[in-house]
């Protein structure tokens, strides 16, 4: 019997498997920019990719929170990302939501790479919000209207600035001193802002719903006909951030409509509440293609909840390290 180390020998020497890359929060921050990760997720959708073929992300009970399981591929390339929500880590010190990315080539479906989950997340979320938004929000568009401190309303407002010359930034929240750290980030873009409260969506072009509330965060008659609204706080069926006014009302934009209608409170209650119904929801593939217009007589929302796709995009575009900020 020939043993399996004098075959390879007999044969030639097997090559030795490639070790998989670390990339930190810093790496991932430094390699690609929130204008690049938006043209990474616009080109995946403009190339014909149809998000309804992503695998649905898979919610396990743990411990007082949950396990999300996020498997997508593209191409030549597959990926996994690993995520928990632990609503009381905040309390301890901790992040609410902490992940690691898995990033495999699809033809061995060997790892080629481990990402720190947190920052993609930050990253890539902001970033399919900026893709709606560059379609959706009024070419003319001058104050934006921020509801959240966190991680996420700030990343939004970086990833805002850049598809849009705001001349305003309205940051609304419930901790003062967090509000003002928010409006010192803006300010640090180079942005006008200051502190407001849910009587601003009247004046908004742009409104960012970007935090944890399970009700809404405002009276959605306020917001006018020709505004965008985008609302990502929430991926849980029985929360939402916007009114079933509003969501009767807007023109409804999801990532994918099976998606929106499994986690997507905002989307979910608003046809339990019967203003909106399931089939006037529509993908925002169709947008970035043209094969749907935006409407211009009524408000724009754009829900989203987060897709494994996203992350995968933006993984790729981290591991294969372009210099050049075009897609």
């Amino acid at each position: 019997m020939v043993s399996t180390n004098d075959r390879r020998t007999a044969e030639g020497t097997e090559p030795e498997p490639q070790q998989p890359r670390h990339y930190s929060e810093e790496q991932i921050l430094e390699s690609v920019s929130p204008r690049r990760a938006r043209k990474l997720l616009e080109a995946t959708l403009a190339g014909g990719f149809r998000p309804e073929e992503d695998p649905a992300r898979d919610n396990v009970a743990a411990g007082e929170g949950h396990m999300l399981l996020m498997p997508s591929v593209l191409g030549e390339w597959s990926g996994i990302k690993v995520a928990t929500v632990s609503p009381g880590n905040p309390q301890r010190g901790l992040p609410r939501i902490q992940a690691t990315y898995l990033l495999m080539d699809t033809a061995t479906l060997s790892v080629r790479a481990f990402l720190e989950g947190n920052s993609l997340t930050t990253l890539r979320t902001p970033a399919i919000s900026a893709v709606a938004a560059d379609h959706l929000a009024p070419r003319d568009a001058r104050t934006l209207v921020v509801f959240g401190t966190g991680p996420q309303a700030l990343a939004h407002i970086e990833a805002f600035a850049v598809v849009r010359d705001f001349t305003e930034v309205v940051v609304c929240g419930r901790s003062p001193e967090k509000v003002e750290v928010a409006v010192e980030h803006a300010r640090g873009l180079g942005l006008a802002a200051r502190a407001g409260d849910a009587q601003d969506v009247r004046s908004a072009d742009v409104v960012v719903c970007a935090t944890s509330a399970s009700e809404p965060l405002f009276d959605g008659a306020l917001v006018p006909d020709s505004a965008c609204v985008v609302a990502m706080g929430s991926h849980e069926p029985g929360a939402r951030e916007l009114d079933a006014a509003l969501m009767g009302r807007a023109q409804v934009v999801v990532e994918d409509a099976a998606t929106a209608l499994r986690e997507a409170g905002d989307v979910v209650l608003a046809i339990e509440d019967g203003t909106l119904c399931e089939e006037s929801l529509v993908p925002l593939a169709d947008i970035v293609t043209g094969a749907v217009a935006p409407a211009t007589d009524r408000p724009r929302v754009f829900k989203c909840v987060g897709m494994s796709w996203e992350d995968l995009a933006v993984a790729v575009g981290i591991v294969e390290g372009s210099e050049n900020d075009d897609v």
